[in-house]
């Protein structure tokens, strides 16, 4: 019987996941090399972060991140959800949420400060089981509260 991500997964995709598995059952110490990952993941192997453990991911964000928890009210279609953030940027933010959207989704939200921000949202990035980080955009008159946000949050944090 086969899994469900087999029957669901374009081929190149069950190639690294296979790869990767075998890899993890070698064991990731000094010598552990996977000498087919790079051509099976097409080269990426490196880039990604399995061939070197001691590596991290390219950072990609141009603006800096603080440190804010708020209460947000996303809504998404018909639907209300409840989130919280864990970090803000001028250009973006982490919302931590048990069910994430998927990447692409759009919705607007509301920060709920000491008066309610609206922002519209993009979702760029999914952490399954721990939230989605998301594009921020403004009406215009919603802006102005968030930049102060964040130039208040840049004086406080290093």
């Amino acid at each position: 019987m086969r899994h469900y991500w087999e029957q669901n997964t374009p081929r190149r995709c069950r190639s690294l996941v296979i790869a990767v598995r075998v890899f993890l059952k070698r064991g990731i110490g000094a010598k552990a090399r996977a000498p087919k990952l790079g051509n099976q993941a097409g080269g990426f192997a490196s880039f990604m972060g399995i061939a070197d453990t001691s590596s991290r991911r390219l950072e990609r964000r141009w603006a800096p991140r603080y440190d804010f928890r708020a209460s947000l009210d996303i809504e998404w279609g018909s639907a209300m959800l409840r989130a919280c953030t864990r970090d803000v940027s001028s250009n973006g933010m982490f919302i931590e949420s048990v069910d994430p959207l998927w990447i692409g989704a759009g919705f607007s939200a509301n920060l709920m400060l000491d008066h309610p921000v609206k922002v519209v949202c993009s979702v760029k990035r999914v952490e399954p089981g721990r939230g989605m980080g998301v594009s921020v955009s403004f009406p215009e008159q919603q802006q102005e509260t968030y930049l102060q946000l964040i130039a208040r949050l840049s004086r406080t944090q290093p």
